[in-house]
This record gives structure tokens, sequence and C-alpha cells, in this order.
């Protein structure tokens, strides 16, 4: 058994670590920086909730369910009963949101629910930045949501929902990244996630992405990031922040071994990124280059039992090529230790959908 299996091996309490379950694709805010922006055959649907509750008794096998997809979760009207039938199986559940929808009165209902866990997307910290790139959006309803929310869960003498504010980067708006963590401080929020734009669609996401796909290339807003990292320190705050030069992974952050995706109209795919609700196939731009990708299905989870999907001929294959990149760690870790030859200098290959995806190179 190699490290990271033993790594693995020991954190497995259930099956599954989390399984995205896409309630809806609905969404009223406008992103320029979302994928919904180049594509007009947008699939708009909720789950059926019966077909959810089919779900449900599977949820055991799960630590965590993030009630999230393409769309905003606020927005599906059996959320509450959702919630309520996940913890019901002893799974951690919550979700990311625009916050669009969140009024106290539906935050006491999510707390009373017992959610665990929330995220609130941000784009910028002055209304200039994150109203233009989250079109119909309000920075100030955006912070009032979280802060009634802290304060509704506090008045509650409760510890959940845990909140974490989400941060897309972009050049647009990086410069506010150390202003982020200012915010989360004051809110009372010990959790800031940075993230890059993954799925990128057209020439102009491209140009705002703040990665570069050039290992000889400077990290760019090296000082920016520095400061942002140090005011997290200082204030005590959890930050994750993804890096700006690639890295390749023997797991991409989704990681298929453990996770996978629902979508609304229930095919389960590895990862969001590879089951957008549009037509098939999609374009995506990979490190300025344009690719055409296909949706990635392995079964339908209303059609099909989930066993069946998950140890089917295809996706077997396709989780077996990040077995092989962890092997490969696990030769170089031998080699180090033991002072052995290695011939190999290179990862074995992804699947091949996740080879034009960001991701992989650990963005």
């Amino acid at each position: 058994m190699g490290i990271l299996d033993k790594l693995f091996k020991s954190r497995k309490t259930r099956p599954f670590s989390t399984w995205q379950i896409e309630l809806t694709t609905r969404c009223s805010l406008k992103c320029t920086m979302c994928i919904k922006d180049e594509y007009k055959d947008w699939y708009r649907m909720d789950m059926d909730f019966e077909n959810f509750k089919r779900i449900v008794p599977l949820l055991k096998d799960v630590q965590s369910v993030v009630l999230e997809g393409w769309g905003e979760s606020l927005f599906y009207k059996h959320l509450i009963e959702c919630i309520l039938l996940v913890r019901q199986e002893g799974a951690e559940v919550g979700f990311v949101t625009s916050g669009m929808g969140l009024t106290e009165e539906y935050a006491k209902d999510l707390i009373a629910a017992g959610i665990d866990f929330i995220g609130f997307s941000l784009s910028g910290t002055t209304g200039g930045t994150h109203n233009a790139i989250r079109v119909n959006s309000d920075l100030d309803a955006l912070i009032n949501s979280m802060t009634f929310m802290k304060r509704l869960a506090a008045e509650k003498g409760m510890t959940k929902p845990a909140m974490h504010i989400v941060y897309l980067m972009l050049k647009e708006n990086i410069h506010e990244a150390p202003s982020v963590i200012d915010l989360a401080g004051k809110i009372g929020i010990r959790e800031v996630i940075f993230i890059n734009i993954v799925h990128i669609t057209n020439t102009r996401q491209d140009k705002e992405r703040v990665f570069v796909c050039e290992e000889t290339r400077d990290e760019p807003y090296r000082a920016i990031l520095a400061e942002t990292r140090k005011r997290a320190q200082r204030l005590g705050i959890n930050l994750s922040m993804p890096p700006l030069r690639p890295c390749d992974v023997a797991v991409c952050a989704e990681n298929p071994l453990r996770n996978l995706y629902v979508s609304a109209d229930g095919e389960v795919s590895p990862c969001v990124y590879l089951g957008p609700p549009i037509l098939s196939p999609f374009k995506r731009i990979f490190c300025g280059e344009e690719h055409s990708t296909e949706r990635v299905s392995f079964g339908n989870i209303f059609r099909n039992h989930i066993d069946d999907i998950w140890n089917s001929k295809a996706y077997t294959e396709f989780r077996n090529c990040f077995h092989e990149r962890i092997k490969f760690i696990d030769m170089l870790y031998e080699s180090l230790t033991d002072m052995k030859p290695i011939e190999a200098v290179s990862y074995p290959d992804p699947p091949p959908p996740c080879a034009t995806c960001h991701k992989i190179k650990g963005f």
C-alpha cells in the first residue's frame, strides 16, 4: 500500500467523502466569469423532489453532502426539507450561495434545519468591483446576509453553520484580496477560500485569470497575496489559496476517487466541471487554447443503482488513471527514501476529459 493510499485509508470512515448534488440550475444572477455568459442553450431545471428522496437512503455512506451545482440553491423550494433528510442520514450538509433570496426568516429556517456549513460567494470588497462581476448582485445586501446569519446562529447559542467566504480571484479584483480578510474578521467568519476561474469559455475570461500556465513565468501578484496571508495569520483566519503557477497533482482537488457529482436530472459525473447543463460537446479554454469537451456521465442515479454506476468499467477506468498517478508518487517517494533510481520522469496521463482542465495543473 502506497503512502497516499494509507493517507486516504486513515481518513476513510465512509465509502464516499462528498457528494455534490445539484438541486437547481436556475439563477437570476449573471456573473461575467460564469460559463453561462457564453452559452445560450442552458438547461433551466429543478431536481424533482420525489427523485431527491430516492437518493436519500444512499447518503448514509457519504460524509458530506453539498446541495449545489450550477444554480442558486436558495431558489429550490424544497431546500429545507432536503437539509433535514440529509441530516437524518448522518451526513454533514451545506452549500455555497450568492446570497440571493436569503432573508432573516429563511436564515432562521436553515439554522433550525441543522445546516452544517454555508459559503458565500464574493467577487470584491467594494460595490463597484463585486457588483460589476456579479451582475444583479449587491455587495451591501450580501454582507448584510452574512452578518445576520452569523448573529442569528449566535443568538441560538449555536456554532453552526460554519461559515466561509469563497473569493474568485481575477485581475479585476485581485487588488482587493487583502481586504477580504478584513471583511471576514469584521463579520466573525474564520475561513476564507480563494479560488481560480477554472472553467474558461471565452477570451475575456481567459484574460482575467490571475494564474499563469508557464512554469518559467514569475508568480504574479506576489506582494498582494503575501499581504493577504499576513492578515489572515494575524486575525487567526484559516486561509486556503491555490497556486498561481502550474503544479501537476496526482489527484485534483475535486478528488474523483472519493467524491462525485449528481446533476439536477440525475446524471452522475466525477465532478461539476464535467457535467454542466449545456449541450455536448462544449467549449473550454485551457491555458489559452480552445478545446471541445464532451459531458461525462457514467449513469443516471434515478435509473441505475449507484453501485452499478460506481463499479462500471468506464468509471473504474476513469479512476484508475488517477490511481496510476498516485502510484507514480509512491514510486518517487520510495526512490527518495531508498535511494533507488527511477526511470519515469512525469505523471501518467489523467483521464482524457481532465487533460484540458485547469484543476489538473493544481489551479
